[in-house]
């Protein structure tokens, strides 16, 4: 099942089209699906989609969690599960413009696997993980790297306004199957920068889940973007920054594509 916000609400993709269910993704995500009335639809091709999770109550990301990334960034494996924040302010749907902030033109790309929990929950073991899932989507972890690396949390250079594009959609575990084999691709332009598979994650999706629990509650519609491969424009000689007039295209094996343009502040 494929799960949609548009700007007529949250929704069930039915088709070629968006059955449209609930207000917003949070309220949609809360419902029983199997007892909802898909009587209201539109054109999925007209249904101006926004992120799936338009404002996350927490949107999460873990770094150098690829073995191939971690290699090319000249660093050792990490022993443990590094996170930091990005603002639910960073968010975007796709489409929508990526902005090169005023105050630096260091920004990179990352395309990403990502998870949308659908149970609130706590102290979940890594085999329970999948009950509290709702599905997975892309995301594109946009980071400016001059702000990001002034700091050992991370937080202010990877969540300058535009630079948490999402999307197309949520998809649920039953439809995806295991997320921990597929094929990643990010392209900028017509050069395509990473081509990985999520076999390469160092901590799985399920452990993340495990990890995250025994500090703190986790939320439905709390989003968790789980690293990005190898291929960042930072580790390119010369480095290959994203500059406006750009496009960033995102394709995730049995999800999607997410593609943004870039323009200036």
């Amino acid at each position: 099942m494929r799960l949609v916000s548009t700007r007529s609400g949250a929704g069930i993709v039915l088709g070629d089209e968006v059955a449209i269910v609930a207000p917003d993704m949070l309220t949609l995500l809360d419902l029983d699906i199997d007892s909802l009335d898909t009587s209201r639809r539109v054109p999925l091709a007209s249904a101006q989609l926004t992120a799936p999770v338009p404002r996350p109550p927490k949107f999460l990301a873990i770094g150098l969690n690829y073995a191939a990334h971690v290699a090319e960034s000249g660093m050792k494996p990490p022993a443990h599960q590094l996170w930091f924040n990005k603002q639910s302010t960073c968010v975007v749907g796709p489409g929508s413009p990526i902005e090169i902030p005023i105050a630096s033109s260091m920004v990179d790309y990352e395309g990403e696997l990502a998870f949308v929990i659908g149970k609130r929950c706590r102290h979940v073991r890594a085999a329970d993980a999948p009950g509290v899932i709702a599905g997975y989507t892309i995301v594109n972890d946009v980071s400016v790297r001059d702000w990001q690396m002034r700091t050992q949390t991370m937080t202010m250079g990877k969540s300058f306004d535009t630079h948490g594009p999402m999307g197309p959609a949520i998809v649920t575990a039953d439809e995806l199957g295991d997320p921990h084999g597929l094929r990643l691709q990010t392209w900028v332009n017509d050069e395509i920068r990473q081509d990985a598979k999520t076999d390469d994650l160092i901590f799985d999706c399920y452990e993340m889940v495990e990890h995250l629990t025994t500090a703190f509650t986790l939320e439905v519609g709390d989003v968790i973007a789980t690293g990005t491969p190898a291929g960042v424009g930072m580790a390119m000689d010369p480095p290959g920054w994203l500059k406006a007039g750009d496009t960033v295209r995102i394709e995730i094996e049995g999800i999607g594509v997410l593609e943004n343009p870039v323009i200036a502040e």
